[in-house]
């Protein structure tokens, strides 16, 4: 009878097995990662992003680089996050609900919050964006909508980073608010009307193929990069497990709705920045987690490698070097990435 522990004999590439298994290489500060999968960005690639602050990350980067990044709305605070006045992005579905109002006639059934007391103006489709009064309002929101489109019509690039799947929905319309904050949540507001739910995989992934169907039809040469925000929730709205065990359920599902979006359409791909933190550090012997009472944030150091491997897997051969002498030379030698501000998301992921 042959011996159980035998090891495998097998003829995978390094990036197939899991590092320092067996005689596999062990971690060396590249992540592995076949070639498929990739394309080039050159500098001159006109480049959009939204999502969680993921995205927000990679736009710094891009913008310190001269890259192409486009952006409108650069007066208004909801755009630092973005290429347009998104703010942040946390669900598929209010992605979703981005494209549809840039390209379709989209208008739910309550479209702004009053707070009670302030008598502030709120949208609670984007996250925390205030006005004065309503008139002032709907005015920004239809410049909004021409500065959305004209940004996605133009991108050959667009990074969409996915953040978490606990929802809160319209009970009426089905709309999707960003989150429930701001001074309406604060100011006692009525959320009687919204449930709180948890979106599954096969609700997200029609999100994500709504959207492609929408950019298919106004921009169909535009490539789509999908991330996955490797910042853990804060907190969950759920009463039937636990915060970590919440936010293990919400990115595994958006795991899997990337990889099944990715394998269906040739001109869609996916960036492992989410295993590159929370699976590659650990295994390099260093903590993904940032310190202190943020400690679900992700620290600088981390987001640096990320930062790296993302130039290392798009840019030119020329621009990568670049990427790395300018590195250098402002860094003082000591360090191969820029200096990026801390990875953050929304809800719950702030």
């Amino acid at each position: 009878m042959a011996p159980s522990d035998r090891r495998p004999v097998h003829q995978f590439e390094n990036w197939q097995v899991w590092p320092g298994s067996f005689d596999n290489p062990p971690v060396d500060g590249n992540f592995p990662a076949p070639e498929k999968g990739r394309f080039t960005i050159t500098p001159q690639t006109p480049i959009v992003s939204m999502g969680s602050c993921f995205a927000r990350e990679i736009k710094r980067r891009l913008i310190q680089r001269d890259y192409h990044y486009i952006t409108e709305e650069t007066h208004h605070p909801a755009s630092m996050h973005a290429s347009a006045a998104w703010e942040r992005v946390y669900s598929t579905h209010c992605l979703r609900q981005i494209f549809e109002y840039t390209f379709e006639h989209w208008q739910p059934d309550l479209r702004w919050w009053t707070a009670p007391k302030s008598k502030k103006i709120q949208d609670p489709y984007r996250r925390v964006v205030l006005y004065d009064r309503l008139g002032e309002a709907e005015k920004d929101f239809e410049k909004h909508r021409t500065f959305s489109r004209k940004v996605l019509q133009q991108a050959e690039v667009l990074i969409l980073t996915l953040g978490l799947t606990e929802i809160w929905q319209d009970t009426i319309d089905g709309s999707v608010i960003c989150v429930p904050a701001g001074p309406y949540v604060d100011e006692g507001g009525d959320m009687s009307r919204y449930q709180f739910l948890v979106s599954r995989y096969a609700q997200n992934l029609n999100n994500l193929e709504r959207i492609y169907e929408i950019m298919a039809a106004h921009n169909a040469k535009c490539k789509i990069i999908i991330t996955l925000s490797p910042v853990n929730l804060w907190a969950t709205f759920r009463h039937d497990m636990d915060v970590i065990s919440a936010s293990c359920n919400s990115k595994a599902t958006l795991r899997a709705v990337a990889d099944e979006f990715t394998a269906r359409h040739e001109n869609v791909y996916y960036f492992p920045a989410f295993e590159m933190a929370t699976i590659y550090q650990p295994l390099s012997g260093r903590t993904y987690f940032s310190d202190g009472r943020d400690n679900f944030h992700i620290n600088k150091a981390t987001v640096k490698f990320i930062m790296q491997h993302f130039f290392k897997f798009f840019a030119t051969q020329a621009a990568y070097i670049h990427t790395y002498s300018l590195s250098w030379s402002v860094d003082g030698g000591c360090q191969l990435s820029s200096k990026l501000l801390e990875l953050s998301s929304g809800s719950y992921e702030p």
